[in-house]
């Protein structure tokens, strides 16, 4: 079977420049000098690119070195722009997702594609989501840890997650605009820190917030291996049994029984880590996912995995089964072995 990486983002080399367009300087920009590739936001750099960001035959080349056939393509969550209004952060999206359904046309065999929808317009967001869907053909949906000042639980998403059922899209949740970042602006501590529990917020506002519950058809998947969410798994379930009052105000749902609706990726970076989620949520619910092409990823694809010298059906489970079970129908159908 094919290695399926799920994990794995994708830029066009150049989108609008909503920054000058807008004359807002929070809308991320591209500027291409000198033989680099440099992403600005806020009006200040943020980012240095390589042509495996866009060059989708580079990227085929890469991988293919470390034995991964097909990646699961995502935008990078600072292209989100959940903060925008939604027309303009619309324009975004929707070329985001346009590039992204080239690139899998164009690659059939080697790609499949995750939407980007503006959830700060739950109504934008859906008509968005169908298109993507229906006209687009993309597999699923990638969406932040929390929209501005909503939590994953927030009613004004539920139509969003009701949809994304009806439709048979998938959903990667991604940390993002990672808490706590202006407090610890020193040691890239919103990555190291603040991304962690960034999945854990999320995890918790879909079981405690009755979303997994009331959409059973929906499949999520955390990306970076959950976060902090699957090692703290028994100080959540301890303060779920301790302090109902509190914690399942809302939903009365077993933390732990839960937790085995989500999918995780393997972007842990420790073998016992992995070992650990392994044990913890079953082979069946663990994918392949790199976080490529940056340098928080996995820098040889598939290594961790392999490391733990699991045998071949726990490794095609990783990497492949338990991914079409994530994305489902519509990727299965669709998919080519190459």
């Amino acid at each position: 079977m094919p290695v399926i990486d799920t994990h794995a983002h994708i830029l066009p080399k150049q989108w609008p420049d909503l920054a000058s367009q807008f004359a807002d300087r929070r809308f991320p920009t591209i500027e291409h000098s000198d033989g680099r590739h440099r992403m600005f936001k806020d009006g200040k750099f943020f980012r240095e690119i390589s042509p495996n960001a866009w060059d989708p035959m580079l990227r085929m080349q890469e991988y293919a070195q470390f034995g991964v056939d097909i990646q699961v393509l995502s935008t990078v969550p600072v292209m989100f722009c959940y903060w925008a209004e939604a027309s303009r952060a619309q324009i975004l999206h929707r070329y985001l997702n346009e590039h992204m359904a080239e690139v899998c046309r164009a690659h059939p065999a080697n790609y499949l594609g995750l939407a980007t929808v503006p959830l700060q317009a739950p109504d934008v967001a859906l008509a968005e989501l169908e298109y993507c869907a229906n006209a687009l053909g993309l597999h699923g949906v990638q969406i932040g840890s929390h929209i501005g000042s909503w939590n994953l639980d927030a009613r004004e998403l539920r139509e969003f997650f009701a949809a994304c059922e009806a439709l048979d899209m998938a959903v990667l949740v991604h940390p993002w605009d990672m808490m706590g970042a202006e407090s610890m602006p020193k040691y890239w501590l919103p990555w190291l820190v603040g991304m962690p529990a960034e999945q854990s917020r999320a995890a918790c506002s879909l079981i405690f917030g009755g979303v997994l519950r009331q959409f059973p058809g929906l499949r999520i998947a955390l990306a970076h291996g959950g976060g902090a969410f699957p090692y703290s798994i028994g100080r959540i379930e301890h303060g779920f049994r301790m302090r109902p009052d509190l914690v399942a105000s809302d939903c009365s749902d077993d933390p732990r029984e839960a937790m085995q609706r989500f999918w995780f990726d393997s972007c842990v970076h420790d073998a016992r880590a992995l070992r650990y989620l392994l044990d913890t949520v079953g082979d069946s619910r663990v994918v392949l996912g790199t976080d490529y092409p940056f340098p928080l990823g996995e820098q040889a694809p598939g290594a961790l995995v392999r490391s733990n010298v699991l045998d071949s059906a726990r490794q095609t489970a990783i990497f492949y089964s338990n991914t079409l079970a994530w994305l489902g129908k519509r990727a299965a159908l669709g998919l080519r072995q190459p």
